[in-house]
């Protein structure tokens, strides 16, 4: 890799071609596309973790760029070589840990279209096309969940809602908490930023988090407030009231509440209608976080999960992770436009256009954070085209049917445990601790954490064999393996597989405590 450096001007203008040529963009795209075609092929035989060590790379690469143009054979040479053992794919079917990042043929091709055409559409004149085909796409998406009409854009603009696409949900949670806290504080007094109080529940995700420091909230008035098994690590709306008043007593302003629904740890889900009522008797604004779980509501008997949302005043889901699209696509919806807008909007001379001035568009630069965007709205546009809402319910119902295939075996293996409710496509189980611990005089604190010790070595020895990947959460102080069935790719006889390979590393790690393992009980 790499190539000697020239300093003769002539040298240099004879391989001198127009980075953007037709015919060499032709050319090479179909080496990219036949290169991803057989990756996706082939992508189950990799280890599905990264195998290698940390720093593998900069003892791979030169040191500095190359003087010379390189050839794309040679590039794609390097990925090979080079790239590919580095990932981890998240494609494999073979791939259940995190959340899914499912990808599809239309996601992919609707995201060249998008690179392809490369746009800038911050504004509505800068690519009329970007602007009004996402505000569509917003409105096809949010009447397949149902939404209110609030949330959704109206043809006389009267309901004041509406849709944008983020990069991410903590983008999303950023924008609405910046709203909110400017709405508040216009009431109260800027002044007042100190005793403004956002609540969320202690399994809500830490993008809350950040963005109530990014957004100036004061780190003591973060309230992650305690949930238990009890109500299946849901917020419990008289928690939340309990708090709001302790918090009212001492001269506080309550401000936001984040409700998940299918929260990262164990897809709890929060009670959207019980929680808003609690809210809206102090002023509240309530966005309902379905980054993973969102996407399921399509399906009608997945639906209530979101039921009360109309009294919410935000809702947003990441089509990125269960909904086909790639990275990055957030779908935020919001009841209040202006509120987004007049915490986000700026009006810099450079930018102005009789079309911002009629006030008759959209201008998503006043709807995010940043001012450049990307034609994020042409993907999910050819998702929802090129599948139908038919085949894409179809396809998240597969994943849940999956999910209680895998629940299935681990009932038929008096070892393991359900540590949760299974919900939606993610099962969360662990080895019991009777099946690690033969004799029960020892301490039940002592067995829990020792638990706890020997599940986090049995993730581990899997996903080191890179045959499956899975992630952990803990929970009431138990740590649970957490598998995620969406990958694209994924099919029954991969969930089935996965379950084998859990079973014989816990043979092996069983029969290491036993004291009479041998090297010959688990398959490399």
């Amino acid at each position: 890799m790499g190539s000697l450096p020239t300093d003769n001007p002539e040298s240099m203008s004879i391989c001198l071609q127009n980075p953007l040529d037709p015919d060499e963009f032709r050319r090479q795209g179909h080496m990219i596309i036949d290169f991803l075609a057989d990756y996706y092929k082939n992508v189950e035989n990799y280890p599905v973790r990264s195998q290698v060590e940390l720093g593998y790379l900069r003892k791979r690469l030169p040191e500095s760029a190359p003087n010379d143009p390189e050839s794309i054979e040679t590039i794609l040479q390097d990925v090979t070589n080079d790239i590919i053992p580095g990932l981890t794919h998240w494609q494999s079917p073979n791939y259940f840990a995190y959340f899914p990042s499912s990808g599809s043929v239309a996601g992919f091709l609707g995201e060249m279209l998008s690179t392809g055409f490369n746009v800038v559409g911050f504004n509505w004149m800068s690519s009329p096309a970007a602007t009004e085909l996402e505000s569509i796409v917003m409105n096809w998406l949010g009447q397949m969940l149902t939404l209110p009409k609030s949330f959704l854009f109206s043809s006389d603009g009267s309901s004041g809602g509406g849709g944008v696409l983020q990069g991410t949900t903590c983008e999303a949670i950023l924008c609405t908490l910046s709203a909110a806290r400017d709405k508040m504080l216009n009431k109260t007094g800027r002044e007042n930023i100190n005793k403004l109080v956002v609540y969320a529940s202690d399994q809500t995700h830490c993008a809350l988090q950040k963005a109530a420091q990014i957004a100036g909230i004061n780190p003591k008035n973060f309230r992650a407030i305690s949930t238990s098994k009890a109500t299946n690590f849901g917020l419990s709306p008289n928690s939340l009231q309990s708090t709001i008043l302790a918090d009212i007593e001492t001269g506080l302003v309550p401000l936001f509440l984040c409700a998940t629904v299918g929260t990262t740890s164990s897809t709890a889900v929060d009670p959207i209608g019980p929680l808003c009522e609690v809210a809206k008797m102090y002023g509240v604004w309530v966005h309902v976080d379905a980054a993973y779980a969102g996407s399921a509501c399509i399906c009608p008997e997945f639906r209530h999960f979101i039921a009360g949302v109309e009294e919410a005043d935000s809702f947003s889901l990441n089509a990125h992770k269960w909904f086909f699209t790639t990275l990055d696509c957030c779908c935020l919806w919001v009841k209040d436009s202006s509120a987004l807008v007049k915490a986000l909007s700026t009006n810099p001379e450079y930018l102005k256009n009789k079309a911002t001035e009629s006030k008759q568009v959209i201008d998503y630069q006043d709807w995010q954070i940043a001012l450049s965007r990307r034609f994020r709205s042409m993907k999910l546009w050819l998702v929802l085209r090129s599948y139908g809402m038919a085949n894409l319910r179809t396809f998240l119902r597969s994943h849940v049917k999956m999910a209680k295939h895998f629940q299935g075996l681990i009932g038929m293996d008096n070892r393991f445990e359900i540590v949760v409710p299974r919900t939606f496509a993610m099962v969360c189980f662990r080895l019991k601790p009777t099946a690690i611990f033969k004799q029960t005089l020892v301490e039940n604190d002592y067995i829990e954490a020792a638990s706890n010790e020997i599940n986090g070595k049995l993730l581990e020895s899997v996903n080191a064999s890179g045959r499956i990947y899975m992630t952990h959460a803990v929970v009431g102080g138990v740590y649970m393996i957490r598998f995620a069935v969406g990958a694209t790719l994924t099919e029954e006889r991969h969930v089935t597989g996965a379950w084998k390979v859990v079973q014989e590393h816990t043979n092996y790690i069983l029969g290491a405590l036993d004291g009479h393992t041998t090297n010959h009980q688990i398959v490399a």
